[in-house]
This record gives structure tokens, sequence and C-alpha cells, in this order.
């Protein structure tokens, strides 16, 4: 059971358009420079807290840099190296196509 749990825990940097999920870590566990714990302080401003939801609503077009995400209520931008620095625990995939009849068989 640990391994499906750990399957949808990922870095939010790894995350695609559509992707959902929950912080479940800010930051890295460890010894860590001076720049990393200012932007760890910056993303615990912006909202980025253990619990939050997020959601990737866009991402850029050269390298998918940066990427515009739904935190909670509020929509934010972030590169992908800060969004490095948050684990979330993904939800399953939900296909669209779920109840889709095809016109043939709807007739």
């Amino acid at each position: 059971m640990v391994a499906s749990v750990m399957s949808d825990t990922l870095k939010l940097s790894q995350a695609r358009r559509g992707d959902r999920g929950v912080i479940v870590q800010v930051g890295e566990p460890g010894p860590v420079d001076e720049h990393a714990l200012e932007l760890e302080r910056r993303l615990l401003e912006l909202g980025f807290v253990e619990g939050a939801r997020v959601e990737v609503l866009h991402e850029g077009l050269f390298g998918r840099d940066p990427i515009a995400m739904r935190v909670d209520d509020m929509r934010v931008a972030l590169r992908r190296h800060e969004a490095a620095r948050l684990t979330v625990r993904f939800e399953p995939a939900v296909s669209t196509e779920v109840g889709f009849v095809p016109e043939e068989a709807a007739a």
C-alpha cells in the first residue's frame, strides 16, 4: 500500500496541465542554503502551505515554463525550479470520456 501512496506523490515541477492535488511538503528536509530558505519563505507567503489544493492551469510554450496554477482560490505562476520545492500528492486522472456514447450508438 505504501508504494501506491508514493507513486502519486511528485514534485509540482513534474505536473502537467490539468493535474490536481494537495501539497504535502514545502521545501526539502535536511540542510539547505540561504537562497533555498528564502524561496521556501516566499512560497509559504504566497499560500503554498501543506494541505493547500493545487491545479495546474497552463504551461509556458518554451520548456513548459512558467506554470500557472490555482492554489486554493487564487491563481499564481511559478518557474519550474521554484515549483520543484513543493511536493504534491496528485489525484488520479479522471477520464473525460466517462459516459461517452458514440453517435452511432445514440441513434
